[in-house]
């Protein structure tokens, strides 16, 4: 039996990585009587122990609770769990559009940060009903009043009415529960209009295939119903659809304004996408839920095995991450250096960072990464335009008429002690300052624009130390912008290390090239002839740095006598480093590939 849609409160979390977004939902759980004492643990909704571990949420959840409100009505409340970090942003908001109010959570002692604002702003865009809460009271460095004071300027919500909370202790959470009921509006929807499904997230189950997590916002849905998923094209039938509580409860039927389940047999997670809509195939919807778009890398790297028979090894594991992950892409390249690799694109570097983390703990492979790297148009002077996602495809410097970047808009929220280090670090970086907003006395944010290839690299951490880990640093993408950049060439003994090359600014090329040789030059090992480093722009070499030769002392045995003996021995030791030198290959150690991020400015 369908619920009633007056009793449904559809609802998000909007928070900062670590200001207690999951053990706030842990509290719901539990004082809804959703979990038992028993089933309960820290962060149940976070199934990942990479989620565990970071504090972080990477894959959206949803889930069910019933509570009985003061008033004595029964509701239904759903939580749709939404990713934390700026990475996953496109997933965050599909997430709201399936809700009718957010729950921005705030700590008390480290107030709004980044990526806290960033979810805000589109939760407002898409007319969520705010309730904006404090985590964290309990704690010694907690400074409510000052944090309250911070929200009402940002969203206008008076500082006193600002709910206090630990969702640590329980401590304020019923008082939540009864204030989501008061503000959040019940759905809308028409049960009897054609169906119309937003999915928010999908799983993939290797016996049962895509399992499809949506919000139905028009008519119903039977078992055993035709579906088809309107972007896509897909088709499938209904075997079973349900409610998500802990674990799936099959019922018959969903209507308007539920949150559940559905399964049918789909394949594949790509028929499946985040913002598709979901209706029937008899008597479908006459247009889909606005907002869909596909997902698309923004950073590319190659991924390669340290080990080159555990290539087939590593395809098969980024094919089964692949299947719970659509946004992650991959294709086979070769290098010179490092053999058979494959290229892989990622949202950003948080999902590089995790995808690397699980091909190592899940599936126990060693692998080498090259530098992160972003994609660029680049115009031929024949006026085809190309799009290069790694270095080496890059065309010869004469057909080049101009390289295209892509450039973000990036916030950043401080402390106003570090304004001056962190603008002289986005002018480093060729930032374009836009704009400078100071949320109170002592929190600032700053506005630029920068090429997203600055930010992949080592921009996160420069950002933390300089700001001693108080700053916070979120960006949307805009668009690509004509800059003046130059394919780094790097070779040793006059072979390009294609692994090695990067796409840099023309007026960094002559530094990054300068820094890069003289990291090579430690981490080389000493060969029996000279090795040769050096960066190269085009065919101009800008920089060069010398591996010296081992030595072997061939005049130690000479005691006195002429010095035409000593002479001819030296003779014919250089002659056989010539011949060395010739067939000689050097050979470069793992640690090498990563200088490039390991440079210090």
């Amino acid at each position: 039996m369908a619920t009633d849609q007056r009793r449904i409160r559809n609802f998000c979390i909007i928070a900062h990585i670590d200001h207690g977004k999951s053990t706030l939902a842990d509290r719901l759980l539990e004082l809804t009587g959703t979990l038992t004492k028993r089933q309960l643990q820290e962060q149940v909704l976070d199934s990942m122990d990479l989620e565990r571990e970071r504090g972080i949420t990477i894959k959206s959840h949803a889930i069910r609770m019933d509570y009985v409100a003061a008033d004595g009505e029964p509701y239904v409340l759903n939580l749709i769990d939404t990713p934390g970090h700026v990475d996953f942003t496109y997933e965050v908001s599909r997430a709201l559009e399936a809700c009718e109010g957010a729950i921005l959570v705030v700590d008390a002692a480290q107030g709004i940060e980044a990526q806290t604002i960033s979810n805000l702003l589109l939760a407002m865009e898409q007319d969520l009903e705010i309730i904006p809460v404090l985590n964290k009271v309990d704690l010694p460095g907690a400074n409510p009043e000052a944090v309250a004071q911070s929200i009402e300027n940002l969203i206008g919500e008076p500082a006193e009415d600002v709910l206090r909370i630990s969702a640590k202790t329980g401590e304020g959470v019923p008082a939540l529960l009864e204030r989501i009921i008061e503000r959040i509006p019940q759905p809308a929807g028409n049960p009897e209009a054609p169906l119309k499904a937003l999915i928010f997230d999908s799983i993939f189950d290797t016996y049962r295939g895509s399992i499809v997590y949506a919000r139905i916002f028009d008519g119903s849905l039977n078992k055993r119903d035709g579906i088809r998923f309107m972007a896509t094209g897909a088709e499938a039938d209904a075997e079973e659809i349900g409610f998500l509580r802990m674990s799936m409860q099959p019922v018959s039927s969903l209507s308007a304004g539920e949150v559940g389940y559905i399964i049918g047999s789909i394949k594949d997670v790509k028929d499946t996408q985040v913002g598709d809509t979901v209706t029937t195939r008899v008597n479908p919807a006459k247009e889909a839920i606005a907002g869909f778009r596909e997902a698309k890398p923004m950073v590319f790297s190659g991924v390669y095995p340290t080990n080159a028979d555990e290539f087939e090894d590593l395809r098969t594991s980024l094919e089964k991450l692949q299947l719970n992950d659509a946004a992650l892409t991959f294709e086979p390249e070769t290098s010179a250096a490092l053999g058979f690799g494959f290229r892989v694109g990622f949202l950003g570097l948080l999902h590089m960072e995790i995808v690397q983390e699980r091909l190592d703990r899940e599936f126990g492979l060693d692998i080498i990464t090259t530098v992160p790297n972003v994609k660029y148009r680049v115009l031929k002077t024949d006026a085809v335009e190309l799009t290069v996602e790694n270095p080496s495809n890059m065309p010869e410097v004469g057909n080049i008429e101009s390289i295209s970047e892509p450039y973000v808009k990036a916030e950043i929220i401080t402390p106003t002690d570090y304004i001056g280090g962190l603008m002289q670090l986005c002018q480093d970086r060729r930032g374009v300052y836009i704009n400078t907003q100071y949320l109170d006395s002592e929190r600032v944010a700053l506005e630029y624009q920068l090429p997203l290839a600055e930010i992949v690299f080592d921009f996160y951490d420069k950002l933390k130390s300089i700001s001693r880990g108080y700053a916070s640093l979120d960006y949307e993408y805009i668009d690509y912008r004509i800059s003046h950049l130059v394919k780094l060439d790097v070779m040793i003994n006059g072979d390009p290390v294609d692994a090695l090359s990067t796409i840099v600014h023309r007026d960094k090329a002559y530094e990054m090239g300068r820094r890069l040789v003289k990291k090579l030059r430690e981490l080389i090992p000493r060969q029996m002839f000279d090795v040769a480093l050096q960066a190269a722009v085009g065919s101009r070499i800008i920089s060069r740095e010398t591996v010296k030769a081992m030595r072997k002392d061939v005049t130690a045995k000479c005691y006195g006598g002429d010095i035409s003996r000593k002479r001819k021995l030296l003779e014919k030791q250089k002659a056989g480093k010539k011949r060395m030198k010739q067939v000689g290959s050097v050979e470069v150690p793992q640690e090498a590939f990563l200088a490039v991020l390991s440079m210090d400015e």
